[in-house]
């Protein structure tokens, strides 16, 4: 019987030839928000994965949403040609039925940042910071930028950036949006009472502080209704006060509601106090919870790095589909791996057929 790892899965009209994903992962490594030569090589290396799923890093809808001075974006005419350009070359080598998302997002008080490899921490005088903003005036920790409490014109300014940006992505050819409102970013800080305090509308309830995130995905699918539209939370914040798995159920709910077709289920990022346990499949839980709470289909990420572990996941029906992120930077032929480990014929481009036998060798599959 075929591995359920490796059966397709329809998702919002979108058939995809198994259940990996590659998760987003941030490069650090685009100029003024447009993809560089870095990101040329690494959506070409995801094109030939093999992985069902290809999301694209957090890409922000503003040049202020930024994390970093490298940070990816669709906020202008130059961002979408180069998307575009690159998106282009990935199409060409992929395999089968591949398909492409982006993730888009603001960093709101968590903006304004050095890169990892700088440090890390709030850009200081002389290295060209600026003012961040969010749902209150809560810098994320001691040290870092106050951010600004977004008035109700730029809330609304914010809805529109996100509709641009969606266009822009439809413009450039991806076949899947996905909403960031997780780790410690924009929506998320509206989204937890740890950085909401706020007493209108957008603040107070757990219903308003997920309002933004659920009308911005209302938008993204007016402004695209050919684009299937997804979403990225933080189901708890693992912070005494913070968000909890309960109430990031009720989120998940909400954003079902809104319209998205898929919820990919992290968590924390948004207090530099959460407590972690970390370990493999850590996260696997979440999904879980999220899942029998919804009817669209939930994806698990968090150290799922073992074919045999991703496999359980999914054959349990603990999730729908795995999403990996340093598992395929480290092996970018970890489907691969998987498949022959899972006893899976082995889906390579016809150029790299003749590595395959090696890879079966490698896992003890011959």
């Amino acid at each position: 019987m075929t591995a359920q790892l490796f059966s397709p899965i329809t998702i919002g009209g979108l058939e995809f030839p198994n259940r990996i994903a590659v998760a987003p992962m941030c490069q650090y490594s685009a100029d003024d928000g447009s993809a560089s030569d870095w990101h040329l090589q690494q959506w070409m290396m995801y094109a030939l994965t093999g992985a069902g799923m290809v999301t694209m890093e957090m890409t922000d809808v503003e040049r202020r949403g930024r994390i970093s001075h490298g940070c990816l974006g669709l906020y202008s005419d130059h961002n979408e040609a180069a998307a575009k350009r690159t998106l282009d070359a990935a199409r060409r080598v992929a395999q089968p039925g591949t398909r492409f998302g982006v993730q888009l997002a603001h960093a709101g008080r968590k903006a304004s940042c050095q890169r990892p490899w700088e440090g890390g921490g709030p850009l200081r005088a002389g290295q060209d910071p600026w003012q961040t903003v969010s749902a209150s005036a809560v810098p994320f920790a001691e040290g870092w930028h106050t951010p600004h409490p977004m008035t109700e014109e730029e809330i609304h300014a914010l809805i529109g950036h996100f509709v641009k940006s969606a266009h822009r992505a439809e413009r450039a050819g991806f076949d899947f949006i996905e909403i960031h409102a997780a780790h410690g970013y924009l929506l998320h800080q509206f989204i937890s009472p740890l950085s909401n305090h706020r007493k209108d509308e957008w603040g107070g309830t757990l219903k308003n502080r997920v309002r933004l995130a659920s009308e911005i995905v209302k938008a993204v699918k007016n402004a695209v209704p050919n684009m299937m539209v997804g979403a990225r939370i933080s189901v708890t914040d693992w912070v005494d006060g913070g968000l909890t798995v309960e109430e990031g159920v009720e989120v998940a709910q909400a954003l079902e509601e809104a319209g998205v077709a898929y919820l990919c289920c992290s968590s924390g990022g948004n207090s530099p106090l959460q407590q972690i346990a970390t370990g493999p499949g850590y996260q696997v839980h979440l999904a879980e919870a999220v899942k029998r709470a919804v009817t669209i289909p939930v994806r698990a990420v968090g150290m799922i790095d073992d074919a045999r572990q991703a496999e359980e996941i999914i054959a349990d029906d603990r999730a729908d589909m795995v999403a990996l992120a340093r598992a395929i930077l480290s092996d970018p032929r970890w489907p691969w791996r998987a498949a022959a480990t899972l006893g899976v014929e082995i889906k390579s481009a016809p150029q790299l057929a003749r590595s395959t036998s090696l890879m079966k060798k490698w896992v003890g599959a011959e």
